[in-house]
């Protein structure tokens, strides 16, 4: 098990961990109701950050921020000098959780993307899982929540009795999410992203060799260009570029910590 700490990546604070760490932390917040929010970030999920201090702010009120792109898990290393065996990919981390939660008996809800996308990740959790008990499952609204319903889903989540939230509203409304909805719920809230899609069968996964050799993106790219080419074909040479920057030592990217005035979205 690998705990290095949480090191700065363009401001942002990314924990040096492993599967296995993300695994134990999640399952202990679990069975102690205490809370917990996680977000596995790429390179896009950083620059969300880089480019909005208020949401910089945000992300560093996240209990857990693990390393899901190679090139942030390289920046750890070329930064801080901390060699980690693998990144932390989010749809992994997520199989991974299920199967410890599975194992204890501990339950998950299911928050966010489309009724026919949950409809087919549920099947398709079961089937991998037989022991995964799903308390609940709630596609998102795809707008901002009034105060009355933000508290009328806290307590359906709660009342279900679910152990954790698995959350799919896309980078950065995940975040946000998971920010805002932290103490509030007192459990584990894990932001998984494309996870929904990729298990429920929507969107295919690009082949293990490109994800290895920090190629992914470009699988991504051609698969949904007209929605992802500003995100990789701009952020990741800014992204670059500042990590070069901050190597050398020519900028100085110290993470910012939430004041508690972050400008809540109330995203659904």
């Amino acid at each position: 098990m690998i705990n290095f700490g949480k090191y700065s990546v363009l401001g942002v604070n990314v924990h040096a961990v492993d599967y296995e760490f993300a695994v134990q932390r999640i399952v202990a917040a679990a069975e102690n109701k205490q809370p917990c929010s996680v977000s596995a970030l790429a390179v896009h999920g950083v620059m969300t950050g880089f480019m909005d201090s208020v949401h910089l702010r945000r992300l560093n009120g996240l209990d857990l921020i693990v390393p899901d792109g190679q090139p942030v898990r390289m920046a750890l290393k070329l930064i801080h000098k901390k060699k980690l065996p693998d990144r932390v990919y989010g749809p992994n981390l997520t199989l991974k959780v299920a199967q410890a939660f599975a194992a204890r008996g501990l339950k998950v809800y299911l928050y966010g993307s489309r009724q026919e996308v949950l409809d087919n990740l549920v099947l398709n959790l079961q089937q991998r899982f037989p022991c995964l008990v799903i308390a609940g499952q709630e596609p998102s609204k795809f707008r901002r929540l009034s105060e009355s319903e933000r508290c009328e889903l806290v307590s359906r989540i709660k009342l279900s009795g679910a152990d954790a939230v698995l959350l799919g509203l896309g980078c950065p409304r995940q975040e946000v999410w998971a920010y805002e909805y932290r103490n509030l719920l007192s459990m584990p809230i894990l932001a998984v992203g494309a996870a929904f899609d990729f298990f429920a069968g929507n969107v295919p996964q690009a082949p293990k060799i490109l994800q290895d050799i920090s190629l992914e993106w470009l699988y991504r790219l051609i698969q949904e260009p007209k929605r992802l080419w500003r995100r990789y074909l701009i952020l990741n040479p800014i992204y670059v570029w500042n990590i070069l920057l901050q190597y050398i030592g020519w900028r100085k990217f110290i993470p910012v910590m939430p004041d508690g005035n972050e400008n809540i979205e109330s995203f659904g």
